[in-house]
């Protein structure tokens, strides 16, 4: 299985945290570039942005085209559905991405697994399943993926991780409830989320992004 692609983005010299940022589907690695400098994190706050792009891959609900995709997406009983092989084989290859920022020097404990959309779902997948103890986990827009499978499969070592749990209240593709259903379901195994809802469609938002930014320092540099 080979690497994924990736655009990086260092806000200083010898980052000391990293921030692997996965895109929704159909975008890449460019879509969440341009939210760096709107973070303004501080410029104490040395970070490598990684931005991944996903795998090529047919879309079944999109008539089969091939586009970046975490893994396709069926309507089953009038919902969208991931398929499982494409959940497994990504994870495996955003594990691959912690593994290289832990090469270069960056703890687990030092690195926020985040995303939008289906990389929200996947940033949740990976996150709750990693074996060392991360940052934070951001989820964007989202739902859990495979929810039946957590409970048993969850690591220990990321029981405590601060979650970033966010969602728009007028979001036409995944519907707010099924955001606030994967917050219920994590709270109630007893995970540290925080959710946030903002008046948006399915995107991104002025006071979203400065509660993210505000976040991202509370967990990377324990203010």
């Amino acid at each position: 299985m080979p690497p994924l692609e990736t655009i990086e983005i260092e806000t200083a010299p010898a980052p000391r945290a990293s921030i692997i940022w996965l895109h929704g589907l159909g975008a890449d690695g460019h879509d969440f570039e341009p939210i760096v400098p709107e973070l303004g994190l501080p410029k104490t706050l040395a970070v490598r942005f990684v931005f991944p792009h996903a795998p090529m891959r047919a879309v079944t609900i999109n008539n089969g085209m091939v586009m970046r995709a975490w893994y396709d997406v069926v309507a089953a009983g009038g919902d969208r559905r991931e398929v499982e092989p494409g959940v497994r084989e990504s994870a495996r290859q955003i594990e691959a991405l912690i593994e290289r920022e832990r090469a270069r020097g960056v703890a687990d404990a030092s690195i926020v697994l985040a995303g939008f959309s289906q990389g929200g779902a996947m940033a949740l997948h990976v996150g709750l399943r990693h074996g060392e103890r991360l940052a934070g986990i951001m989820a964007l827009s989202c739902f859990l993926p495979l929810a039946d499978t957590v409970a048993a499969e969850a690591s220990a070592a990321n029981r405590e991780t601060p979650l970033f749990m966010a969602h728009g209240t007028e979001d036409p593709l995944i519907p707010l409830a099924r955001g606030r259903s994967a917050y219920d379901l994590l709270t109630g195994l007893g995970y540290r989320a925080v959710w946030h809802e903002y008046r948006m469609p399915h995107s991104v938002c002025a006071e979203e992004v400065a509660d993210i930014s505000a976040w991202l320092v509370r967990v990377l540099d324990g203010r």
